[in-house]
């Protein structure tokens, strides 16, 4: 199963999207393994206390966690049934501007990333993906920004295609646009 969950900043989607890779990997028989692919660069004090603030609210849910900042294809997924991959936003700017690679030609990086999750879905049972909404919150952006934004809208709309779900994150309330999610998802207090 693959699940699209997009949101604001601070919507809650990443909790809701941890539960929900959680309940996709209930223990069975033969056992089962989480892992949480993040994609965001510790580039300073900010960034390094979001990332402490998302290992505390994943905490006790028994992911294992690897740092994939591009070329998402060539992750070790090898005994993991269930994969949250957190998030498509950071993972599309780093890939923009990725060390060494100069500016590149933007033109198929969709393409890239897309194929880079398919080759990811490809090799688990459960794909939990969380992305921002970048279409709602404004405009007036400079031409480089415009374009991260496009290509994030466009690599976006071809995973919830994709998807079997897709879940907006508002005020950590799971509004479902596709699909189902497992029973129990986001009817739960949120923490703060």
């Amino acid at each position: 199963m693959m699940v699209l969950f997009l949101g604001g900043s601070a919507s809650g989607k990443s909790e809701l999207a941890e539960d929900c890779a959680v309940a996709l990997s209930a223990p069975s028989a033969f056992g089962s393994r989480r892992l949480y692919i993040a994609t965001m660069q510790p580039f300073g004090e900010e960034a390094r206390q979001r990332i402490e603030r998302h290992r505390s609210l994943r905490a006790g849910k028994g992911f294992d966690s690897r740092d994939c900042y591009v070329d998402l294809s060539g992750t070790d997924t090898s005994g993991y049934d269930t994969v949250l991959l957190e998030c498509m936003s950071n993972l599309t700017a780093n890939e923009m501007y990725r060390e060494g690679v100069g500016r590149p030609d933007w033109d198929g990086l969709a393409d890239k990333i897309c194929g880079d999750v398919s080759a990811l879905r490809e090799k688990v049972q459960n794909l939990v993906i969380v992305t921002n909404d970048v279409h709602s919150d404004g405009g007036g952006y400079d031409s480089e920004t415009a374009r991260y934004i496009g290509i994030l809208g466009e690599i976006n709309t071809r995973l919830a295609q994709q998807a079997d779900a897709v879940v907006e994150a508002v005020c950590g309330i799971p509004v479902t646009h596709k699909g189902a999610l497992p029973e129990g998802i986001g009817e739960g207090e949120r923490k703060c």
